[in-house]
């Protein structure tokens, strides 16, 4: 795959040189204004509260923000790069940091981090190394996630199942997960829906498998497909809503619905959780059982400079303060994910009571990064239309498994060779 295809028709030499600051300003005195990209309106209100704070600190320097929804958000990226108008500093993730960062067109940031000694070892080491391409730092971590197992206090007390805790397996999701189902009601003991992030990624590496090492898939170990075999039987079984049921109402839709007992989530959903009377009411959460071993997937969002910005040295200090404490507890206060500045956590605890949230803090000890590399979409986009048929009731796991194993070694040889 090359890079035209990958950055949606622009060639690389025309996109670096088209990619600069937008939203006015300068950083040769006076007040400068920057730009700042993001995609989550309920993140809104705390990044509002982050910059108040920031400027405080920094009268002549404002911040505007730029809010784009996901749907479109890299798209618009990509666009406006080539037109000129980038944000110069915005939100960036794992899947498309590499590619982003192998492009050029993202500020490298190990310079500013020395000078300044900006405490990134205050944030989750794998989170620091997602950020970071060829031995360069190029974003610095805002927040992150864990996959947690939300379950259904009511729906466990009338089927007089003992809640699920750190000593569950999959044997005891298995068993659960069969007495919850209650096909009269529509009831599902659990969603083994086809998501890679909070589904497919856990089970593969709590397997003992992985899904992306030293350049290879591993699709095609039979330690992954063990992974995916966890989530396929519960639907062979009955256990589970199959993928083609789940098109419409996702596997969390059900769960707020409360037909879903079981559903692994990301700890960033807690607040819509919460939202939800009855889950706020009887909603819980532990982590995630126990196969060949215990793991979840970490993620979490970057803050970064765009390469070509007329105002980085006003972008880094933005930068700088958003990867402190100060910020990082404003973050935290708001109650809509996780802060990634140790020791900040308390304060997003404290703003879900009701809710066991401290179990995804717990679960960074053993939790795998994001897998992820400079074209991470392009083999991503092969495991849907591949693994459908597995995960609608049937069966082929194993062949479909280790198929997407060799398309995606192929992509990743493009990868290498682009």
């Amino acid at each position: 795959m090359r890079r035209r295809t990958l950055l949606g028709g622009a060639v690389a030499a025309p996109l670096l040189a088209a990619c600069s600051g937008g939203g006015g300003g300068t950083d040769s005195g006076g007040r400068t204004t920057l730009s700042y990209g993001m995609w989550d309106p309920a993140q809104l209100p705390g990044m509002e509260k982050i910059i108040a704070a920031f400027r405080k600190r920094n009268p002549q320097i404002s911040v505007r923000i730029q809010l784009t929804p996901w749907a479109s958000y890299w798209t618009t990226l990509k666009t406006s790069m080539r037109g000129g108008t980038a944000p110069d500093v915005f939100w960036m993730n794992a899947v498309n940091f590499q590619l982003y960062a192998a492009n050029g067109v993202l500020e490298p940031l190990s310079g500013h981090i020395k000078a300044d000694a900006t405490p990134v070892g205050r944030h989750p080491k794998a989170l620091v190394k997602l950020y970071s391409y060829q031995g360069t730092q190029y974003g610095l971590p805002k927040d992150f996630d864990t996959i947690g197992l939300w379950y259904n206090k009511q729906l466990f007390d009338k089927a007089g199942i003992t809640y699920p805790d750190a000593s569950w397996t999959w044997d005891d999701v298995r068993d659960a997960a069969a007495e919850l189902t209650d096909p009269s009601r529509r009831v599902h003991g659990f969603a083994a829906e086809m998501d890679r992030q909070i589904k497919i990624y856990p089970a593969i590496c709590a397997a003992d498998g992985h899904v992306l090492e030293n350049g290879r898939s591993g699709f095609g170990d039979e330690r992954s497909i063990d992974g995916m075999r966890f989530l396929t039987d519960m639907i062979d079984r009955g256990w589970s809503p199959p993928q083609s049921a789940m098109v419409e109402s996702v596997g969390r839709v059900r769960y707020w619905s409360e037909k879903v007992a079981m559903n692994y989530d990301l700890s960033a959903m807690a607040g819509q959780m919460y939202a939800v009377p009855a889950l706020k009411d009887h909603g819980g959460i532990a982590v995630l059982p126990k196969g060949k071993r215990r793991a979840t997937i970490i993620h979490g969002l970057a803050n970064v400079i765009s390469a070509k910005s007329d105002k980085k040295a006003a972008a880094w200090k933005f930068v700088h303060f958003m990867a402190g404490r100060e910020a990082a507890e404003i973050q935290a206060r708001a109650g809509v994910t996780i802060s990634s500045y140790e020791g900040t956590q308390d304060a997003w605890l404290k703003s879900m009571p009701e809710f066991d949230l401290e179990h995804f803090l717990e679960m960074q000890e053993y939790a795998v990064p994001y897998p992820s590399s400079k074209n991470t979409a392009v083999w991503e986009n092969l495991q849907y239309p591949l693994l459908g048929a597995a995960f609608s009731g049937k069966g082929g796991i194993e062949s479909a498994a280790r198929t997407l194993g060799e398309q995606m070694d192929r992509a990743l040889k493009e990868e290498r060779d682009s």
